[in-house]
C-alpha cells in the first residue's frame, strides 16, 4: 500500500460517522421548513426515530432507519471492499414482523440504492423478496469505507405514502479518502453527453432539465426504464439526506417525448452540495450521469466530464438495474 491505509470494518463505519458530522456542520444552511411536494414528501408525522434514537420532525428521507413504524433491518452491515457479496435485508413492521405487501411503483415493489460517503461509488440495486420478505441482492463495493443502503418504497396500505429508509454500511480494506467532484452542468458517460439547466432550489420545487446528447447530436429515442425516460436520485454531500424525483410525464401519455429532454421537479431541503445521478436507458443499456451542484446557484458550464463515479459497468445486469 502506498497511499491507503488498512481499514477494518469498524473503523470505516466510524470513518462514514464522523464524516458525516464534519460534513453536516461545515457545508449546510438551515433546513427549510417547507414541506416537499408530489414524489418527494415525507409522510407527516410529527417526529421520525433516527438511527441513534432521537427524533426529527419532517427529516429529509434517508436520514431515518425507521419511520412511521416502518424499519430497515439491514442483516449485511459490512462487506470487504472489491469482492463479491451478497446484500440482506428486511423492512419490519411496528410489531416487528417482516412487510411482505408493497405498492408497486416505477415498475418494482422496492427501489434499492448505495451510496458512499464520499459520493464517488453508487449502486442503484433492485433485489428480489424471498416469500419470508427477506430481501437479497449481489453487490460488489470496489473502496473501502462508509457506504449508506436507502430503502425506496410504499407499504400497500390504505393511506400509506412513499418511505425511504436508510442504514449504514461498511466495506473493509485499503482504504483512501476522495473529495467531492467539482460542481459541474455537464457529465460524460460511455460517448453520451448529458447537460443540465435548471438550479436545486432550497424549500421550493425548482425544474431540473437533463439533455442527452451522443457524438454531438440529439438522443430522441430513450427507452423507457422503470416507467420513465429517466430517473433521478438527489443526495445531499455530508449526511446523505435522499431526494427520490421522478420525471414530468411518462412514455405513451401523448406528450411526453422519448428525448433528447427529461425534465423533474425537485426540491432541496436545505442549502449545501448535491450530487444528482440519472439513470436513462438507450440501445438496451441502462446507464448514469453523475453532476454536482450548490443548491441555489447554476451548475457551472465547463466541459464534459465523467464525474468521477464509480458504476459497476453499464450493462443492465452488471450495472444493478
Amino acid at each position: 500500500m502506498k497511499t491507503g491505509v488498512k481499514i477494518t470494518a469498524f473503523a470505516a463505519a466510524l470513518a462514514g460517522a464522523f464524516g458525516t458530522a464534519y460534513g453536516v456542520g461545515q457545508t449546510f444552511d438551515p433546513v427549510v421548513a417547507e414541506r416537499s411536494p408530489a414524489h418527494e414528501e415525507r409522510h407527516p408525522s410529527a417526529a421520525a426515530e433516527s438511527d441513534h434514537g432521537g427524533t426529527a420532525a419532517h427529516a429529509p428521507g434517508g436520514l431515518q432507519i425507521s419511520e412511521d413504524g416502518y424499519t430497515l433491518d439491514l442483516d449485511t452491515s459490512t462487506v470487504t471492499a472489491g469482492e463479491p457479496a451478497e446484500l440482506r435485508f428486511t423492512v419490519r413492521d411496528a410489531n416487528g414482523r417482516a412487510v411482505d405487501e408493497y405498492r408497486r411503483e416505477h415498475d418494482k415493489e422496492l427501489h434499492l440504492i448505495v451510496a458512499s460517503r464520499d459520493l464517488v461509488t453508487y449502486r442503484h440495486l433492485h433485489p428480489e423478496r424471498a416469500p419470508d420478505g427477506t430481501w437479497s441482492t449481489p453487490v460488489d463495493l470496489p473502496r473501502a469505507g462508509g457506504y449508506r443502503v436507502f430503502a425506496d418504497f410504499t407499504p400497500d396500505r390504505p393511506g400509506a405514502e412513499s418511505l425511504t429508509l436508510g442504514a449504514d454500511l461498511a466495506a473493509s480494506g485499503p482504504y483512501s479518502p476522495r473529495q467531492l467532484p467539482r460542481p459541474s452542468a455537464t457529465a460524460r458517460v460511455d460517448g453520451y453527453d448529458v447537460k443540465l439547466t435548471g438550479t436545486l432550489t432550497p424549500g421550493r420545487a425548482s425544474e431540473l432539465r437533463l439533455t442527452v446528447s451522443r457524438d454531438g447530436r440529439p438522443v430522441t429515442d430513450l427507452q423507457p426504464y422503470l416507467g420513465a425516460y429517466g430517473h433521478l436520485v438527489a443526495l445531499r454531500a455530508g449526511d446523505l439526506a435522499y431526494l427520490h424525483v421522478h420525471p414530468e410525464g411518462e412514455p405513451g401519455d401523448g406528450t411526453t417525448r422519448p428525448g433528447p429532454h427529461v425534465s423533474f421537479s425537485a426540491t432541496a431541503p436545505s442549502g449545501g452540495s448535491y450530487r444528482l445521478f440519472l439513470d436513462f436507458k438507450h440501445d438496451g443499456v441502462v446507464r448514469t450521469a453523475a453532476f454536482t451542484v450548490e443548491a441555489g446557484k447554476a451548475a457551472p458550464e465547463q466541459p464534459a466530464s465523467p464525474g468521477h463515479t464509480e458504476t459497476p459497468g453499464h450493462s443492465l445486469d452488471g450495472h444493478g438495474h
